[in-house]
């Protein structure tokens, strides 16, 4: 066991490294210039006021410095916990920024992936049973899990917000509010929270529920299953098993879509206008803010690691062949 996880955390230690690497160097090969844009927002007329402003953030963000010393400077800021100064919200730290739109992206893909898996095996497993029920769940979950994102989230916003006026289509509460622990700010948050949290939801649900009704009907046929039926079990005892094996293939699934439904996530934001990662990620952009961008990218790589990590001990806790075979390792 302890050797399995040690060899689990050297490739997730190695795949940190990586993923954070690309993820400094892809915004130093964006086109243009952060520095200009800033002073451009200043508004500075003045030639020679233009061109202090220019060399004073410039020596701020490190960015006069060789490219590899940029890069050692990063590290060393990374593991004291810096993150920089953000660009596009000079002067308040990355840190702060992404902490601030953290919340909404959690709340936004926790239960949407969590649900989604849990509803999906669940109408899965029935349709594979019910032939009624499976002529209805598999065409609609090919229709679902066929669908964009962005494009599922384009159609409730017009359809839902725009045409029927039921939910707002823009921000993560209304602009006459302010951020408050009370039920009418709650309420609100929630309206807003329905359409992206229901475009990603229902992606998703497709495909989990098209695994799971597939991956039954293949236990049911094994050959396990023949034999107990063979022998005169209850069909409730072979459905069981037949589940639990069907089980561990999905949730191998979900530690390998855990990068796809991240990636909807972002992008469902930025259809709402929702003031998570997602937009965060647009405004660094359109700002050429290196550092929001860096910052965004280290904890969405962190956020997915450390699920993934966690997948790994629940599919050893539920799956006995995988201690089996770490205990035959260690004998």
């Amino acid at each position: 066991m302890r050797r399995y996880f040690g060899r689990k955390l050297l490739v997730y230690g190695l795949t940190f490294f990586v993923a954070v690497t690309i993820n400094w160097m892809v915004p130093r090969f964006m086109p243009g210039d952060p520095i200009s844009s800033m002073v451009a927002r200043a508004g500075a007329s003045n030639p020679a006021a233009a061109e202090t402003m220019r060399a004073y953030y410039t020596e701020l963000f490190g960015l006069d410095q060789p490219i590899w010393q940029q890069y050692l400077n990063f590290w060393a800021a990374l593991f004291q916990g810096d993150f920089g100064i953000s660009i596009w919200a000079f002067p308040s730290p990355v840190s702060e920024v992404i902490l601030g739109a953290v919340p909404y992206t959690l709340a936004l893909m926790i239960p949407a992936v969590l649900l989604s898996w849990v509803v999906g095996n669940w109408f899965g497993a029935f349709a594979a049973r019910r032939k009624a029920l499976d002529n209805a769940v598999l065409p609609v979950g090919y229709v679902l899990t066929a669908m964009p994102y962005m494009w599922l989230a384009v159609l409730l916003a017009w359809g839902l917000g725009v045409v029927a006026g039921i939910f707002p289509v823009a921000g993560g509460y209304s602009f006459s509010m302010r951020p408050n622990w009370s039920w009418d700010f709650i309420l609100d948050l929630l309206h807003h929270w329905t359409l992206p949290f229901a475009s990603l939801f229902l992606v998703a649900l497709g495909g989990w529920a098209i695994g799971m009704r597939n991956m039954i009907i293949y236990e049911l046929e094994s050959d396990y299953s023949n034999y107990l039926s063979a022998l005169g079990a209850p069909q409730r005892l072979i459905r069981r098993y037949a589940f639990r094996n069907a089980v561990l293939p999905q949730i191998t699934g979900l530690a390998l879509q855990l990068g796809v439904l991240v990636a909807g996530a972002l992008v469902t934001e930025i259809v709402f206008s929702y003031p998570g990662l997602g937009s965060l990620i647009l405004k660094a952009i359109q700002n050429q803010d290196f550092f929001l961008l860096q910052g965004t990218f280290l904890f969405i790589v962190l956020g997915v690691l450390i699920a993934n990590f966690i997948i790994d001990i629940v599919y050893v806790v539920v799956d006995p062949r995988t201690r089996a075979g770490m205990a035959g390792a260690q004998a």
